[in-house]
């Protein structure tokens, strides 16, 4: 059952979405090579902690860290580590925070300094997909409406859109109702409602759409080994329009 939010309960989702956007200004002035994922992981944990929120994602059916560091060919659910990231690297931290009972759930993908022109291709692509999606996401219309927009953009670029993982509704909990994938026909799907509140995470994949699990049960790589991107936005569905509650 899709629960609906309020006003006043999306203003205080945003709340815990403008902590995550900060945080992840602060990761794009600290990312370069040499710098490892996990140091990633630990400042995000303290800086949400300083900032008066609560990190969601360590223990959540396991998982062990605060963030998904998904590198290159890992699409998603990457585990952070001490390797350092190296000069060319693409990588997508995934920040979900809790402020006031309330959260919000942004992903990012970062260049580690000069990149190929296909990974710099695969990012611009993969957030532009994210933010005509975002377009779409208006009262009366129905999620495919949405997700054709992501996927047209991505395969009219040559690029490939992740099926098996999903979007989802988020509110006191992580992951509510509706769950949907970022492919989509016009006019299908549910209809999208006022007080809707939801993440629109598009993972573009440079090659195949198909992946893998490793053997840790959580990381999601791309089946050929080729690069994966990802940029995500908790929005709220309004008379007004979308709002973006974890705008940068």
């Amino acid at each position: 059952m899709t629960i609906l939010k309020t006003p006043r309960e999306i203003a205080l989702m945003k709340k815990a979405g403008r902590i995550v956007a900060d945080c992840h200004k602060e990761i794009a002035r600290i990312i370069k090579p040499g710098v490892s994922t996990l140091y990633i992981n630990d400042f995000v944990e303290r800086y949400l902690e300083q900032r008066g929120a609560k990190q969601v994602i360590k223990g959540y059916k396991g998982f062990p860290f605060a963030t998904c560091a998904s590198v290159n060919d890992v699409i998603a659910h990457g585990f952070p580590n001490e390797q350092p990231l190296e000069e060319g690297d693409i990588v997508t931290i995934d920040i979900v925070a809790e402020c006031e009972g309330w959260m919000a759930d942004s992903a990012w993908t970062y260049a580690v300094g000069r990149i190929s022109d296909e990974a710099h291709k695969l990012m611009k692509v993969t957030k532009k997909c994210l933010y005509l999606g975002i377009e779409k996401a208006v009262v009366g219309n129905r999620i495919g409406d949405v997700m054709h927009a992501v996927q047209k953009h991505a395969e009219q670029n040559g690029f490939s859109v992740v099926r098996d993982l999903v979007a989802h509704g988020i509110g006191r909990s992580l992951h509510e109702d509706p769950t949907f994938p970022h492919v989509g026909r016009p006019g299908r799907g549910f209809r999208l409602k006022e007080g809707m509140v939801f993440t629109i995470e598009p993972m573009i994949n440079a090659g195949s759409h198909e992946l893998f699990i490793e053997l840790d049960g959580w990381t999601a790589r791309t089946i050929d080994g080729r690069l994966s991107a990802q940029y995500e936005h908790t929005i709220a569905i309004t008379k007004d329009g979308p709002v973006i509650l974890t705008e940068q």
